[in-house]
C-alpha cells in the first residue's frame, strides 16, 4: 500500500487507514524504529507487561525476598505507631432507622 506524507503543523504524518490500524493491532501509542529499510511502527509495550508472570515464577521458586535486611529507625522505635489489634466480635450495634 501507498501513502503520502503529510504537513501536519510543523509536524510530518503519515496517514495510516482505520483498517490497516485494527488490522495491525494499533492502539493509541505506538513505538516508531528506525530499520535498515525505512520506519518501522509497531504497538508500544506495556509498562510491567509480564511482570505478574515473572513475580509468580519467582515465588514458586522461592526468589521474592527481600535482598537487604529492613532497616527500623529511630522514629520507627520511638515515634511510628501501628495501634493494638482490632478487637473481633461476633456482634455489633447499628444505627436503626425509624
Amino acid at each position: 500500500m501507498k501513502t503520502r506524507i503529510v504537513r501536519i503543523g510543523n509536524w510530518q504524518g503519515v496517514l495510516i487507514p482505520k483498517s490497516v490500524i485494527v488490522a495491525a493491532g494499533l492502539g493509541e501509542e505506538v513505538e516508531l524504529r528506525i530499520v535498515d529499510s525505512g520506519l518501522l511502527i509497531a504497538s508500544a509495550p506495556h509498562p510491567r507487561a509480564g511482570w505478574e508472570e515473572a513475580s509468580a515464577r519467582m515465588r514458586e521458586a522461592g526468589d521474592d525476598e527481600l535482598l537487604d535486611p529492613t532497616a527500623e529507625t529511630e522514629f520507627d522505635a520511638t515515634e511510628w505507631n501501628w495501634g493494638s489489634p482490632a478487637a473481633v466480635t461476633a456482634t455489633h450495634s447499628s444505627p436503626r432507622l425509624s
